[in-house]
């Protein structure tokens, strides 16, 4: 029996879970549009056709995320709610989440009950975002997944700006077309850096507690985890669906929340 359904409205993805008592049945990825209630009723219609289910109003479906207040079927709820919530039921262990985003970062801090204590976020800048890495990819002339092993054969990674990414652009042009040029493994590695010098200063002020997992679509690139595990000097727990996390999360307080009003 369906208990409830959570979904995550992001700039670049729009992510939903079903929950059948406490186990995620089904679950669906797919491209924002620029409707929100379109992406949303889109990713929960293909999360549960894939168990032979329609979509119907009445449901018990919590919303997160961009925009998640205008979803008209669905009650809203905070990011940073239902990713303490999420994350603590894919790795109860865990007091830190790192979500990395594609239009921003947060850092929060969760409690053994999976509720937050303290959280912190960047969203004015694309510097340190899953946007940001793609533009570099485009910039380097590689894809993802090749940027992804570059990284792991860099030998002297270059300082890369962290405080703008139009400045960063411009370092990494400049790496690219200078005499010798420096090669592409240490110019991904730069940038892996230069992602992560922000989200390490955001674990610092929220202040570091492991153990750490870390969540959104820019935990599938092993090698960014790989650096983030030694700049913080220990083993980062990266869930099999990191990009999950939130929308989990939703389903999992819309099940303990059912009957409330939005």
């Amino acid at each position: 029996m369906i208990t409830a359904i959570g979904v995550d409205i992001g700039s670049l993805t729009t992510k939903a879970v079903v929950l059948d008592d406490k186990k995620i049945v089904s679950w669906a990825v797919l491209r924002s549009s620029e409707k929100t209630e379109f992406s949303a009723r889109t990713a929960i219609e293909q999360s549960l056709q894939k168990i032979g289910l329609d979509f119907k109003i009445g449901l018990n479906i919590v919303a997160t995320g961009l925009g998640s207040k205008t979803v008209t079927f669905s009650r809203s709820k905070s990011l940073t709610a239902c990713l303490a919530r999420g994350s603590n039921s894919l790795f109860p262990q865990a007091r830190m989440a790192i979500d990395m985003g594609a239009e921003s970062s947060t850092v929060i801090r969760i409690n053994e009950r999976g509720r937050v204590t303290d959280w912190q976020s960047q969203d004015k800048c694309a510097a340190g975002t899953g946007i940001f890495l793609e533009q570099m990819a485009k910039l380097i002339g590689v894809s993802m997944s090749e940027m992804d092993e570059l990284s792991f054969q860099a030998k002297s990674p270059p300082e890369i700006t962290n405080t703008c990414a139009v400045f960063a652009e411009s370092e990494v042009i400049s790496h690219i077309h200078r005499v010798p040029a420096t090669s592409k493994e240490d110019i991904v590695a730069g940038i892996y850096r230069s992602i992560l010098g922000r989200i390490i200063s955001m674990c610092k002020r929220a202040g570091i507690q492991r153990e750490v997992m870390a969540t959104g679509g820019v935990a599938l690139n092993k090698g960014i985890i790989s650096v983030l595990s030694k700049e913080l000097g220990f083993e980062i727990l990266v869930p099999e669906n990191p990009q999950l996390a939130a929308a989990l999360g939703a389903a999992i307080i819309a099940r303990e929340t059912a009957g409330e009003k939005a």
